[in-house]
């Protein structure tokens, strides 16, 4: 029996609003922790308010939403295919001749139009969210600002000392194997913020405690350019400081990061970080079809079998166990010991090929 467009926009609708009902309560509990979290984190700061706490966790609710969405889609598949089959709605369908894919097809068609709108339409408007909230914390709670900026036409950090003053310095690029920075410009400004000097050199290599800069150029407002051979200056720079203050994947748009990935291997940093999760923005649609495979493996047990709560806390244990295989597997990937597309590609994968062999089993024996 083909299955009618009625019934698949009744089924469609059922999987749309239980995952939205799932989502919903994901976020909330999720954000009541982070709201806990964040307090904690500031009751040993002076002037952090509550409102700023309670700004910083909402700008974090996008994000959320991302990441919460694959439990989401298992969670309220599980809701709405339980439902279907109580009140023997599936039921009747399937004794009229439905397979269990033709059911299952408006699910996937509903949880892979809403993977596609967040990649492409929601993940946007979340990286400016996250990009909000990471500035509010380095000013509240870490108190470490940004200290880095890539461009197209190279790097720009910028040191800060204890007594006030500021070095800017520009590279055009870094080599991390010796540390060294190529045609480097280096701008000063004393306590009173005022430009003291500009440093150009050739070559500047990073050591403890020292930006070793070669061949340089001294200007000082007032006296004509100085040619030295080396200069030192004082730093308390390093290699993961500077890593460190990247923006985070996550503040960086769907759009916008196959160019920010180009820009920073140019400047000589390694992108793998970026790229893992550029590609499992891409593979995110395909995961949440695979949750819906898995979801009813645990969902679609006749009430007169019963057992269903086990198979519903069953089904919850493997979202969870999932979500440890994704973070795993996602460290290898960071690490390099895996191509990036593998890592980032694997869950989804993983999870449509268990679903479709354990639906395959139960369908057709």
């Amino acid at each position: 029996m083909r299955l009618t467009w009625t019934l698949s926009q009744y089924i469609g609708k059922h999987f749309l609003w239980s995952a939205l009902l799932a989502l919903a309560g994901l976020i909330a509990l999720s954000t009541l922790i982070d709201v806990l979290e964040l307090i904690r984190r500031a009751s040993g700061r002076e002037g952090v308010p509550f409102s700023i706490l309670l700004a910083m966790s909402a700008l974090k609710i996008p994000g959320f939403a991302e990441k919460l969405m694959p439990y989401a889609a298992l969670i309220g598949s599980m809701h709405a295919l339980t439902r279907l089959t109580r009140t023997h709605e599936l039921i009747v369908a399937r004794a009229a001749g439905v397979s269990v894919w033709q059911f299952l097809a408006p699910a996937m068609v509903v949880v892979m139009t809403i993977g596609v709108f967040m990649t492409t339409v929601f993940n946007p408007l979340s990286s400016v969210m996250m990009l909000k909230q990471e500035y509010m914390e380095g000013k509240y709670l870490t108190g470490r600002p940004s200290l880095l900026a890539v461009s197209a036409s190279g790097l720009w950090l910028r040191q800060i000392e204890e007594g006030g003053g500021e070095h800017i310095i520009y590279s055009q690029r870094l080599s991390q194997n010796d540390m060294a920075f190529a045609k480097v410009v280096i701008f000063t400004f004393g306590n009173d913020k005022k430009f003291s000097e500009r440093l150009d050199a050739q070559l500047a290599v990073l050591e403890q405690g020292n930006l070793y800069l070669t061949d340089v150029i001294r200007s000082i407002p007032g006296k004509p350019p100085e040619k030295l051979a080396s200069y030192s200056l004082p730093t308390s720079l390093t290699l993961s400081r500077i890593q460190d203050s990247f923006a985070s994947p996550e503040t960086m748009s769907f759009w916008q990061l196959p160019a920010f990935i180009d820009m920073l291997e140019e400047a000589g940093f390694s992108a793998l970080r970026h790229r893992l999760y550029w590609q499992s923005l891409l593979a995110a649609p395909f995961l949440l079809v695979g949750m819906v495979m898995v979801a009813a493996v645990f969902s679609l047990r006749l009430p007169r079998h019963g057992k269903i709560g086990i198979l519903i806390v069953a089904g919850i244990t493997a979202g969870f166990l999932l979500h440890f295989f994704t973070d795993l597997i996602y460290a290898f990937g960071s690490a390099g010991t895996l191509p990036i597309a593998l890592a980032a590609w694997t869950p989804a994968c993983v999870v449509i090929m268990i679903g479709a062999a354990l639906l395959l089993h139960l369908e057709d024996g």
